[in-house]
């Protein structure tokens, strides 16, 4: 169980039978009254976020969020085929909508599945992955005192906003969090 000044960011707490990751959290103290924390928490399983204020009298418990490496396969008409890490015969597939960062995924890579229970309710990737530029269009002089940029189409089809110094074949580290590019490789 947490106590309510315990609930800080990216905690799992349940909260209605429903496991919920503590976006952000701030106590304070209004007036004269007792302190309050007022969090925003995203809902694992439907991903709606949620603002709830928790009194100093109030605890919660905390979900118990186990994580275990999967490998991905590829993907077919927005299903995406996993297996076990150590066991490609146990295949089976999930939803995009539980997939973050599901665009830099490249095939046979491995990523990490949360369970609440023994139901798989999010993957999440790496925050830095490595990925070969595929298309890179020339780069064109013009105004550069702004910082020119161009597209690149990446091995996974993912499409990144890049500097004009990266040519096709390069391999650059791309943020799955973000979508940006953040260096070469």
């Amino acid at each position: 169980m947490l106590d309510y000044n315990e609930i800080t960011q990216r905690k799992y707490i349940i909260v209605g039978d429903e496991p919920y990751e503590v976006l952000t959290s701030h106590v304070f103290r209004k007036q004269q009254r007792k302190p309050v924390n007022q969090t925003k928490l995203k809902n694992l399983i439907s991903g709606k976020v949620i603002e709830i204020s928790f009194h100093q009298a109030e605890k919660v418990k905390e979900a118990d969020i186990e994580k275990k490496n999967i490998k991905y396969l590829y993907n077919n008409k927005g299903e995406y085929w996993f297996c076990e890490e150590k066991d490609p015969s146990k295949r089976f597939d999930l939803p995009e909508g539980i997939i973050s960062g599901a665009q830099f995924m490249k095939t046979n890579s491995l990523v990490t599945a949360k369970l609440f229970g023994n139901r798989i309710i999010g993957v999440s990737m790496p925050i830095k992955v490595r990925l070969k530029v595929k298309e890179a269009p020339p780069a064109v002089k013009g105004n550069t005192a702004t910082g020119a940029n161009k597209q690149v189409v990446l091995e996974t089809g993912a499409v990144v906003n890049t500097p004009l110094f990266v040519n096709e074949g390069d391999i650059i580290e791309v943020n799955t969090e973000t979508g940006e590019y953040t260096g070469r490789a």
